[in-house]
């Protein structure tokens, strides 16, 4: 950093460090030291450890005092409001880093400059910060966690005052004064001090009750609950999701879900995952469908370990275990959200100012039965701080946001959060399939119905690996510059021809008048969406995390046309043609995602 050191106080990151030295392990001092973790919209992530690269004590203070500085500079009320910050139970022995450690040097930041700081005596979901955002009317939350990251990692997520996560440019200004605020400060690493000052609060007994108030506006079966024979079984997957989905079952009156005994301790070594994601689907619900077995449930809910995504299996007739994906959950929630909503509001006019969003890699059901039922639906760019941002403009105005959801299992079903949330969407997919129950249907007869009235949505997701920026980068170029011209893109794929091309890359959209998109535009990610004659939507990105171009495909067949085996093999055969003609794996060396 500019010829200074800074010395941390951390006695284990500290013999680490030497412990590198005397072994002569240059790579991983070079790993650890070369280049600062980078300050994005999704704030930090990175593994805990020593160095500038890494998640430790005195990185978290400088992230903390540049943010701090930002929020002096935005807010002259910073004083009076303040900030809250929440944890998971994320912990790294061999560098003493952990979650609640990370929060407290925060708050030892913020109080050295006299801001009130609310901070959770204990662990939480991440929902819980935004939610208090909002129902306190702070300046900005901060929440420490990596999700569902594997083990070592740890991260530092953060939302603003309107309750959602940052957007540019408060992202670049942050960053900016972390730069220029590298120094500690004398006062950053006194916890001590700052546990006992008068400025610190613990949020925990009142946002507990609140939030779980503010969920039960979207219980309307509750004598349904009461009495449902429904047999569920939930993983919290060793994160922070086990007591707070027992409480969302009581506050609306569901008999308590099964817990997966091996997995319902918050456990920082994920003992029985290899990854404790629960996208990854099979792997991570072998313990949950054993006891589903057990006990004769036919669900399962899986939540991440921060609890702000929600995954849902179900057993099938045929004995087997179906695992919806979040495109069909988010299918699933949405039917269901509008259907509470129209037994409340006779209204006819109400419709209007009704609104649902999702992100643009997400399925288009929302769409369709927006079409059909007269409400608004809009995309947003991938990503919840989208959505967030867009739902509060919307809020504001007046409109009412029932639902928002990201095929990556993330669900907002209540705009007291505005983020995605896995603890309200437990809660409410519990009533769901309890209302299903006195029916005599099941999740998967259901999502059936609602492609029968709405036109099938088939998606299929994938991504291949590239190290190579510069093959990425021609990779894209060739499909700009298709036919030897500058915005001369493809106008058919094999045997399938292109209707429309959205390039966020470079804001180019065919479909708008002035050939310019309305969605913001990032040159920084490459992204492109081909819209196909067929009823095919494929949008190809780079991922902002991982080396991965990823691909989003989904044919929207209209109401009627219900030959599935047709569908699906119409939508490999599209897939097929754009992994050759685009992709061209081959050629650029791409390697296929992992079996």
């Amino acid at each position: 950093d500019s010829g200074h050191v800074f010395i941390s106080q951390n006695l284990k990151t500290a013999s680490m460090v030497r412990d590198m030295v005397k072994e002569g392990a240059v790579e991983a001092l070079k790993k650890c030291f070369s280049s600062r973790m980078e300050f994005g919209t999704a704030g930090l992530r990175a593994a805990m450890g020593p160095g500038i690269s890494c998640m430790n004590d005195l990185t978290i203070i400088q992230t903390t005092q540049g943010f701090c500085r930002y929020l002096e500079e935005n807010f002259g009320n910073l004083k009076e409001r303040g900030v809250v910050i929440g944890y998971d139970a994320r912990a790294h022995p061999p560098s003493g880093g952990s979650s609640k450690r990370f929060s407290s040097l925060a708050a030892a930041v913020f109080i050295s400059r006299g801001v009130p700081v609310h901070l959770f005596s204990d662990i939480t979901p991440t929902p819980f910060v935004p939610f208090t955002v909002s129902h306190l009317g702070l300046c900005a939350g901060i929440m420490v966690t990596a999700s569902h990251n594997p083990k070592q990692d740890n991260g530092y997520k953060v939302y603003w005052e309107n309750g959602a996560q940052i957007v540019s440019p408060h992202d670049k200004g942050i960053a900016t004064a972390i730069e220029e605020n590298l120094e500690p400060w004398p006062e950053s690493w006194n916890i001590e001090e700052a546990l006992k000052s008068p400025l610190l609060k613990d949020p925990y007994q009142d946002i507990h009750a609140q939030y779980f108030k503010a969920i039960q506006k979207h219980c309307h079966h509750r004598d349904i609950n009461k009495s449902s024979e429904v047999k569920i079984v939930h993983t919290s997957v060793h994160g922070v999701g086990h007591a707070f989905v027992q409480s969302a079952f009581k506050a609306f009156d569901l008999h308590p879900p099964y817990a997966v005994e091996e997995q319902k301790d918050p456990d920082p070594e994920f003992p029985t995952v290899k990854y404790p994601n629960p996208e990854e689907g099979e792997g991570v619900l072998t313990l949950s469908f054993a006891l589903a077995e057990r006990e004769g449930a036919a669900f399962v809910l899986a939540n991440d370990p921060d609890a702000d995504r929600l995954a849902i299996a179900e057993k099938q007739q045929s004995g087997q275990w179906r695992v919806f994906s979040g495109n069909e959950l988010g299918a699933l929630l949405g039917w269901w959200m509008f259907r509470c909503w129209k037994q409340q509001n006779s209204d006819k006019d109400a419709v209007k100012s009704l609104y649902m969003l999702s992100s643009t890699v997400s399925s288009k059901i929302l769409r369709a039965i927006a079409l059909k039922e007269g409400f608004h639906f809009e995309e947003t760019l991938t990503g919840f701080k989208w959505m967030g941002n867009r739902a509060r403009d919307l809020l504001d105005q007046g409109k009412t946001v029932l639902f928002a959801f990201e095929e990556a299992i993330g669900y907002m079903c209540s705009p007291s959060v505005l983020d995605k949330d896995g603890v309200s969407a437990a809660a409410i997919a519990g009533e769901m399939i309890s209302y299903l129950a006195t029916k005599k249907t099941i999740l998967s007869q259901q999502l059936t119905a609602i492609y029968d009235e709405y036109g099938y949505h088939i998606s299929k997701n994938s991504y291949f690996i590239c190290h190579d920026q510069d093959v990425i980068r021609s990779l894209f170029e060739r499909l700009r510059n298709y036919s030897g011209q500058k915005d001369s893109y493809p106008t058919e794929c094999g045997r399938f021809s292109i209707s429309a091309v959205r390039d966020l890359t470079t804001g180019y959209d065919s479909n708008q008048p002035n050939n310019k998109a309305v969605l913001p535009t990032s040159s920084s990610s490459q992204m492109i969406t081909f819209t196909f004659s067929n009823g095919g939507v494929a949008t190809m990105r780079t991922s902002g995390t991982e080396p991965k171009i990823k691909y989003y495909t989904e044919l929207c067949a209209a109401p009627g046309n219900s030959d599935v085996t047709q569908l699906k093999k119409e939508l490999d055969d599209l897939v097929d043609a754009i992994v050759e003609n685009f992709f061209e794996p081959e050629k650029n060396k791409l390697q296929p995602k992992p079996e």
